[in-house]
């Protein structure tokens, strides 16, 4: 049974940083792509982040230069690091593993991150 865990999330001045990250059970993050997606109040879910199987990282206009997502293999954990963080970040930050051929995708439950100007 797949489930990923995200932690880091909070309170945060603008400018400041926060690391969140993702504990994955049930696969190995190196297999799938995996990313990190957002969602404002009133808002679509959006892309933010992700990270192939082959390392491959693309992020999205709003956060390149800013945002950094790596994983480690060994702790089944990815993460995203958030520099120089503006009130805008301000949403709940999901984690999935994509899906893959007959392998489903999955998401986390959410993590707020909330960004005070």
């Amino acid at each position: 049974q797949v489930q990923l865990v995200e932690s880091g999330g909070g309170l945060v001045q603008a400018g400041g940083s926060l690391r969140l990250s993702c504990a994955a059970s049930g696969i190995i993050v190196n297999a799938y792509t995996m990313g990190w997606y957002r969602q404002a109040p009133g808002k679509q879910r959006e892309s933010v982040a992700r990270i192939t199987t082959g390392g491959t990282s693309n992020y999205a206009d709003s956060v390149k230069g800013r945002f950094t997502i790596s994983r480690d293999n060994a702790k089944r954990t990815v993460y995203l690091q958030m520099n120089s963080l503006k009130p805008e970040d301000t949403a709940v930050y999901y984690c999935l593993q994509e899906s893959s051929g007959l392998v489903p995708g999955h998401w986390g439950q959410g993590t707020q991150v909330t960004v005070s100007s």
